[in-house]
């Protein structure tokens, strides 16, 4: 009989990776801390407003009504949100916006514990698309998609977030 001499170290490593790559999908759960108006994302280290532009939060939950805004209104939005919440808000660019995307939501693609109430439609980012000069790209709540295909004119929903 053949026994292999593996090192306990080597071996609890293996464990310890194991571990991890089975806790993967959850992993994206515990990467939000909520803090009533913001949530704070600790994978980017950025903090979201909890509600889209045009709602506010009150009694846990968003309320009102959620804003289309054409990109030339955006920058009106964050000089207020800025005097009225403090901080340095500012329009996500894709990546941080698709990050929210929950893939395996039912109706609305995004964690509606964190995010209630979110328009299952499209918000703005801050990035155009480079094939495209004329187009932005905007992040889609109702598919979790991204296209790279809408004019500054067309209103679209606006979250705001800033760097922590």
């Amino acid at each position: 009989m053949l026994f292999l001499k593996i090192p306990l170290l080597r071996v609890s490593s293996y464990i310890i990776l194991l571990l991890i790559c089975l806790n993967f999908n959850k992993v994206w759960a515990n990467n939000f801390i909520t803090r009533g108006h913001y949530v704070i994302d600790l994978s980017q280290k950025i903090e979201w407003l909890t509600c889209p532009v045009g709602m506010i939060w009150e009694n846990k939950n968003c309320v009102g009504t959620a804003l289309k805004m054409k990109f030339d209104e955006i920058e009106t939005a964050i000089k207020q949100a800025n005097e009225q919440l403090g901080g340095k808000w500012r329009l996500p660019n894709r990546k941080e916006l698709e990050l929210l995307v929950c893939k395996t939501c039912e109706k609305v693609k995004i964690n509606n514990v964190l995010f209630p109430n979110t328009p299952a439609e499209s918000f703005w980012t801050n990035e155009k698309n480079p094939w495209q000069p004329k187009f932005m790209w905007t992040v889609n709540f109702f598919t979790g998609h991204t296209f790279g295909r809408f004019p500054e004119f067309i209103p679209n929903y606006v979250r705001l977030v800033r760097d922590r």
